[in-house]
């Protein structure tokens, strides 16, 4: 390298082994070169269509398949061994009722509809994932969990590459962690780019128990101005015009670019102060809850309110711990888990967010939505892919399942579709995971229909191969 410097033109600047460290030391912001890449795709690779308007979507997947025929599509006419133990109760839209363990839920069904048309036709948990993840059938047999470079983008992927984010912060996140079962050495299928590239990946801001966020290696060290920060990035961009050789790399210089300004651009908007809860009042953190999911759509408001598009939250809780009842997988103890684990912690948090959306006037261009990989049996005990589950649990269930919308001009206090008398299939407005990814894109401005090349055949692929839902208004 240092000779590259010497054989410069005389018009080129003479650089020393002390500025050429001066340009690494923009990692002396706290970033590696592996932790500037997940900071990437500020500025986006191909030219999509233009944004109608400034429009952002939390995606807060119910990881694990919540049972829609004990919280949000309850039978209670149906046998005992179906209906199960929970009643339903009134909601503040007359005719519209839910589990009586989600009081706080029915207080701001005004704002919710409930989509209960939800259908495909995978039980496995990563495959699953994987398809209302990225909107497409699972790729081939499924014998893992694990994610795979032959897996189809993820949403947050999708929009990371071809979203807009006019504020300088990535185009989307997903916190507080990506989805792993434990003792398993790749994250769930289906959160990834994919056969997209890996240099898609969403942001991921990691969060603790007790509401603390960060980014790896975002820490910029006080003794460290923005101001000298600047001036090691211009030294940088002289070194690359002053060094024609490194046009044999041109590509890894353009993705260190990237990387560069993105790292740079958080500095300058502050990622720091919004990755801050502190900043919030106690009490309202209290309001969400002190759980990781309570907390974690709270920063999902800030980023919302900062500018990025898509913020995907992914639950957490103790259970994550567990290999076969894993968050809202309720093969054992179902009533028991969802009345003392999970609804309580639902409950508090996600009517919290859409009111505190709502009082800083960003529910109506924020598309919310809640859903999981699938439902649960109608019937308890139902043996359909685990055999863990017992008679006191539900198993899988892809055939019909709930997803909650709220905000982005979907008119809440409705229900769209219908199942059967079981809730077992759906009888009306069926909705597919390629749809419900088609209306987010089309929510956020991206064409869902535009086309990609893919990494590992080359092929051409539309980002969705499903239709908006368009008559949620």
């Amino acid at each position: 390298m240092l000779n590259s410097f010497r054989n410069a033109t005389q018009q080129q600047r003479v650089v020393s082994r002390r500025q050429v460290l001066q340009v690494g030391g923009l990692n002396a912001m706290g970033l590696t070169s592996a932790q500037l890449a997940k900071l990437r795709a500020g500025t986006r690779d191909d030219a999509g269509p233009a944004k109608r308007k400034q429009n952002s979507c939390v995606f807060l997947f119910l990881f694990g398949g919540p049972s829609q025929i004990d919280l949000w599509d309850m039978k209670p006419n149906a046998a005992a061994e179906i209906r199960g133990e929970f009643q339903p109760v009134a909601t503040k839209v007359p005719g519209i009722q839910i589990c009586e363990h989600l009081p706080k839920l029915a207080q701001q069904m005004d704002k919710v509809c409930l989509l209960r048309s939800m259908q495909h036709k995978m039980n496995v948990h990563g495959p699953a994932c994987s398809e209302v993840f990225s909107g497409r059938p699972y790729h081939s047999a499924p014998i893992t969990d694990q994610a795979t470079p032959e897996d189809w983008p993820s949403l947050s992927a999708m929009t990371m590459r071809y979203g807009n984010s006019h504020t300088g912060l990535p185009p989307s996140v997903v916190l507080p962690w990506y989805l792993q079962f434990p003792g398993q050495g790749a994250r769930i299928a289906g959160q990834t780019g994919g056969r997209m590239g890996e240099r898609h990946d969403a942001m991921l801001i990691q969060g603790s128990g007790d509401g603390e966020f960060q980014v790896d290696g975002l820490a910029s060290d006080e003794a460290v101005s923005l101001a000298r920060i600047e001036n090691r990035r211009r030294l940088s961009e002289q070194l690359q015009l002053g060094n024609p050789q490194l046009s044999y790399s041109k590509k890894l210089v353009n993705d260190v670019d990237r990387h560069r300004d993105r790292a740079f651009s958080l500095l300058q908007h502050k990622a720091g102060e919004i990755l801050d809860l502190d900043r919030e009042t106690a009490t309202l953190r209290d309001t969400y809850g002190r759980t990781s999911v309570g907390q974690s759509l709270l920063m999902a408001r800030r980023l919302i309110e900062a500018g990025v598009s898509l913020v995907t939250v992914n639950w957490e809780d103790e259970t994550k711990i567990s290999g076969t009842n894993t968050c809202w997988d309720t093969h054992e103890d179902n009533f028991n888990k969802l009345r003392t684990l999970l609804c309580p912690m639902f409950d508090q948090a996600f009517p919290a967010f859409l009111q505190d959306l709502d009082d800083h006037g960003l529910l109506e261009s924020t598309l919310v939505v809640a859903v999981g990989e699938f439902g649960r049996t109608p019937k308890l005990g139902q043996f359909t892919q685990s055999s863990n589950t017992k008679k006191s649990g539900r198993d899988h269930w892809p055939h019909a399942f709930t997803a909650l919308l709220a905000g982005g001009g979907v008119r809440g206090g409705q229900v769209y579709g219908s199942t059967d008398r079981h809730a077992g299939f759906v009888t009306d407005s069926p909705v597919s995971p390629a749809d419900l990814s088609a209306t987010i894109l089309y929510h956020l401005g991206v064409d869902h229909t535009q086309e990609y090349v893919s990494n590992n055949q080359g092929l051409r692929h539309r980002l969705s191969d499903g239709s908006p839902v368009k008559n949620l208004g």
